[in-house]
């Protein structure tokens, strides 16, 4: 007997990993820009407005995310009910 096949499932970051994410990239612009001639308190504000505009982009992206997704459902709801009068119709004369 074969087993059914693996549903797909879209990859969910945690904040954990969004979060960790953010900081290496800060930490490295961090460096980057120390080594470039800023200075350290400079750097440190940089890397550190780098690290909160990801995180605060990437919790706004999955909360448009889910409302799309709910407007998503809403739409082809209404379209499959749409769908299913008109096949009723259909199928009381025969077609």
């Amino acid at each position: 007997m074969n087993s059914p096949e693996p549903v797909a499932r879209r990859a969910s970051s945690s904040p954990a990993r969004r979060i960790a994410a953010a900081v290496m990239l800060s930490v490295l612009v961090f460096a980057v820009l120390w080594i470039m001639v800023f200075g350290v308190v400079t750097s440190l504000l940089i890397g550190a407005g780098c690290c909160v505009v990801i995180v605060a982009a990437s919790t706004v992206s999955d909360s448009i995310d889910m409302l799309l997704d709910a407007l998503a459902s809403v739409v082809f709801g209404l379209l499959a009910v749409i769908a299913a009068i008109f096949a009723a119709i259909l199928g009381l004369f025969g077609f």
